[in-house]
């Protein structure tokens, strides 16, 4: 049965020749993997860009009841992105964010309300007035309200971890910051310094990683080191 959806591109894997495997969140259907042919010939190469991590699509798909590799019928872009694939620090944090999604769900897992708040991510991060150094931090602590296990305030996140990297002064610095994180998310404008933001990135990601089912090592965090974030 063909289905009209929307669809937000985690991941991609190459398959024999020609072909890739794509791993989809989408709006209506969950996550989904679809084989994709042809597309990485040389005339296709502009079929393959849709197929990026956080590329926003539009799609119309053929729906099984079976789980395993799935078909698309059709794929445009929703919007492009302007600032995304340019910016070596917005790509970065694109690629974090995939990560952290695609370890987070699983096969058909359906959410319509993190798929919302993940096309705003996307909108946000392409957008020229967020700070993105505070990006992943608030990203993690949203996201983990619509996968069910965040805290209710700041003090739980910190709390809730088996990592304590903070002295006292900076627990206290921490805690009030991710209040304000939690408080104002991504229009947040409180400040601190690139070791404590660090400092939190690391533990947060350890909270995520006592909630998931073996999350293994997070690739994408050498790369936000890399970048500075």
């Amino acid at each position: 049965m063909l289905k009209k959806t929307q669809g937000i591109v985690l991941s991609s894997i190459r398959y024999k020749e020609s072909s890739i495997i794509v791993k989809i969140f989408t709006r209506e259907l969950g996550l989904k993997a679809y084989l994709v042919n042809g597309v990485r010939t040389q005339g296709n190469k502009s079929k393959i860009a849709l197929y990026q991590p956080l590329t926003f699509l539009d799609l119309v798909v053929y729906d099984k009841d079976s789980t395993g590799l799935q078909r698309i019928s059709e794929a445009q872009l929703h919007r492009p992105q302007q600032l995304i694939p340019f910016d070596f620090t917005r790509t970065g944090i694109a690629l974090f964010i995939t990560e952290v999604v695609s370890k987070s769900i699983y096969e058909n897992y359906q959410n319509e309300s993190l798929f919302d708040f993940l096309k705003k991510c996307i909108l946000d991060l392409d957008s020229k007035e967020v700070r993105l150094g505070q990006f992943p931090l608030v990203f993690l602590i949203e996201n983990a309200r619509y996968l069910g296990f965040a805290p209710e305030n700041a003090e739980g996140f910190l709390s809730e971890s088996r990592s304590q990297p903070f002295s006292a002064i900076e627990l206290q610095q921490a805690q009030n910051y991710l209040s304000d994180l939690m408080t104002d998310s991504f229009a947040n404008q409180t400040r601190i310094s690139k070791i404590l933001r660090q400092k939190l990135l690391d533990h947060l990601l350890d909270f995520y990683s006592q909630h998931l089912d073996n999350p293994g090592n997070w690739k994408s965090l050498m790369i936000l080191r890399q970048l500075n974030i």
